[in-house]
Parts: C-alpha cells; structure tokens; sequence
C-alpha cells in the first residue's frame, strides 16, 4: 500500500476490499437472448442481484450464499465498487455507516460523505468507510434504481459487514434504501461528484471546443419478418441503429478496406422534435446500419447525449471506449443551446469513461480526440446495446508516428 500522498490523496486504509455486483439468471443467458430475439421483444429481467457472486439473505439460498467483510473496530477500509450488472444502475449503501466517495473510474474525487452512492453498469466507485459503530453485524445493500416505467429485476441483495469477534447469530442491521424511482437522490448524489482538480491531481478541461455534436437516444420498433409478433424492438442514436459488419472496424479502417462503414454519421439529428414531450410512437425513419463518426486527431468535442420519449423515457449509462471525458452539465428536459451552456462546469467537472444519461433528459460531456484509431460509445445496459443503441468515432492519424496507430503484429489472427 502506497504511503499517504504519493499515488492517492486520502490517509492510507487498513485495507482494501473488492465489491462486485451482478446479476443472476436461473437458465442459460443466450438462449433466453435468443427467444427474446425471435419473438421481438426483451428477454427477461434477472433473478437476482449478487455482491461477490453471491444473492445474499434475503433469499432461500442460506449464509453461504452471502459475502461477508471482516472489519476491526476503529479501522478505516477502502471498497473499491464495481457495477457488473448487465441491465441495472444501483443503489449502494450499508447499515449505520457513512461512506466517503474518493474516487470513480479509476479519477479522484473531491471526497465527500453519504449514505447511498449511485453506480450504473460499468462504473467504478472508491469509497472509504470507518468501523466506527458499535461492534455487531451490519447489512450491505444494493437495488435497482429505475424511474421509467420498464421491467426491472426489483429484488434487493445483501452482504454483511461483520465487525471481529462477533458471533455470526448475530442478525445483521438493514440499511434504509431509497425507492427504486428515486430520481432525487440518484440526481442529488451526481451533483456531487467532481474532480480533485488540486496542483497534483490537476483538470484538463477542454474550454476551446472544435466540434459540437448532439445525439439524440431512441428506443422503438422495427418491422421484422422473422419474429412472431411482426416487429423487432431496436434503439438508435440520431435515428441510426448500428448493425455490426463482419470485418472489424478497425482492421477496415487500419487497411482501407471499403464497404465495410461510411464515415457519414450525422453530428445533429436528422429531425427535431419535442424530444422529452408527449410520447411517441414511431421511429422517424430509423435506418439500419455501420456508420462512423470522423473526428481529426487532437481535436476537441462537445457531445450532448439528449434522452427522447420515443416509446419511454429512460436512463442510459454511456460508456465511451479509449477516453476519459468530462461531465460538464446534465439536466431534465430539452437541452437549451442558447442556455444551458451557461451553467456548465468548467472548473472542477467529474471525470469519468462512463456517464448516466438521465430519464428523460441530457448529459454534456467534452473530451479531447488524442488516441486515434476506432472507438465504441455505447449503452452499458447490454439489452440495449443489442439494440443497436452504439456507434463509434474514426479518430484520424496526427502528424508523426507517435501520434498515430501502431502497426498490428505479426501474429494477430484474421477477423
């Protein structure tokens, strides 16, 4: 463990613990895709949430289906959060403790106090937790947070926190969760986040922007011959649901090979509408295919992801692949160019590779293109990137070679 202020900002913990949480299903993944695929529709939701592997006490599986952490008392300890599940943002929090968020996605914090983090599919999230309560068990707890009307998997799972030398009969304390729709602890909770931006850990804002992009999120329907009931359920950014070709992007890219994606991706959608009004029924023209989106090397961009009631609203984690971006602004309803800007933070904005897209609403991010090569964005709810709801960036070559893709190696396997 490395000594206080040489690789983190925060006073050395006791220990460090990994907390992994899932999903679970009782049949086989793929083909419950695959029977959703053919008739049209989404596959069920899991069974069960897990910490560890492991669904907790609140099911009928006995103790030895539930993780447990030994703490001593008077430590500090530091749980490094992983969201693994493939379809849920969470709601994190233990029994009688407080944590202090100090880092996400692998970026420092400003470190402040709660009692519930907020963690979507992909995140990362550090938390330092003091064994300051009275000696005894204490419940972990995660659930769904969800505040569209869509199928969840609503079950709670647990682990304990079990303070030494405490019988195991000991029954543990449960923790107070927030509803499942709580939007105003999920927003409350983001709020907070921002960068350490200190002489060490300094931000690199982008305050020059290049390029503004505006991409608009849409799930919906498709006519689809092969399934049961006559239409396939898609998504779509700017109207585009992306469809996989055979050869990999960036081997099509890397060697030139055409008719294998257009670089035609449009930077507004291609018809403005109410977004988060009425509900809508239609897929204004959703068209099926590989199209990419150029951006010059070193360049910088602005993207708004804008949420739309094209069938529901819903919450969308992106998760951008190749780059750590900045969340400079979120909000509820239409993004506003002519106001909304003015509010966003240039300062101190949280640092991230995955952002939570709100129900309903917008997320602005800014990143500077200096990695070039093909990269992914994405929702990291997989049912959704099943959709088709991705795309991806050609980031151009720069001037010299080491601002440019690296040859692939002699071995690498054809696609």
């Amino acid at each position: 463990m490395p000594k206080e202020g040489t690789m983190f900002p925060f006073p050395k913990p006791h220990k460090e613990t990994e907390i992994i949480l899932g999903e679970w299903w009782n049949s086989d993944v793929e083909t419950l895709v695959n029977r959703a695929n053919k008739m049209g529709l989404p596959p069920p939701t899991s069974d069960a949430h897990t910490i560890n592997g492991k669904p907790g006490s609140l099911f009928p599986c006995s103790l030895k289906h539930t993780f447990s952490m030994e703490v001593e008392a008077g430590k500090t300890y530091l749980l490094r959060i992983i969201n693994a599940a493939l379809n849920d943002e969470l709601f994190f929090t233990i029994a009688g403790h407080n944590m202090t968020v100090v880092e996400i996605d692998a970026v420092y914090t400003k470190p402040f106090t709660t009692r519930v983090i907020l963690i979507a599919p992909g995140q990362t999230t550090k938390v330092l937790i003091k064994a300051d309560q009275p000696p005894s068990r204490y419940f972990m707890a995660a659930r769904p947070f969800k505040d569209a009307p869509v199928p969840v998997d609503n079950k709670t799972v647990t682990a304990i926190l079990h303070y030494k030398d405490i019988p195991k009969t000991v029954i543990p304390s449960m923790p107070k969760l927030p509803a499942p729709n709580n939007t105003n602890v999920a927003m409350s909770y983001n709020k907070r986040l921002k960068s350490l931006n200190t002489p060490q850990f300094p931000v690199k804002v982008p305050l020059k922007v290049d390029r503004h992009l505006f991409y608009t999120i849409g799930l919906g329907a498709n006519p689809c011959s092969s399934c049961q009931n006559g239409t396939q359920l898609t998504a779509s950014l700017n109207n585009i649901t992306f469809v996989m070709p055979k050869v990999g992007l960036l081997q099509a890219h890397y060697f030139n090979i055409k008719g294998v994606f257009k670089t035609d991706f449009p930077d507004q959608p291609p018809v403005p509408f109410n977004y988060t009004g009425a509900p809508l029924t239609s897929n204004l023209g959703t068209s099926l295919g590989a199209r990419l989106s150029k951006v010059a090397f070193n360049s910088t961009v602005e993207l708004v992801l804008q949420d739309t009631n094209l069938l529901t609203v819903e919450s969308h984690p992106f998760h951008l692949h190749g780059f750590n971006f900045f969340i400079v602004g979120s909000g509820i309803g239409n993004f506003n160019p002519s106001k909304d800007p003015a509010r966003f933070n240039l300062v101190d904005p949280p640092e991230r590779n995955t952002v939570g897209v709100p129900a309903g609403g917008w997320t602005a991010i800014r990143f500077r293109a200096d990695n070039p090569g093909v990269w992914f964005m994405h929702c990291h709810l997989e049912l959704h990137t099943m959709w088709g709801l991705k795309m991806a960036f050609v980031v151009e070559n720069g001037k010299s070679p080491e601002e440019s893709i690296i040859p692939p190696p002699m071995d690498l396997p054809p696609c």
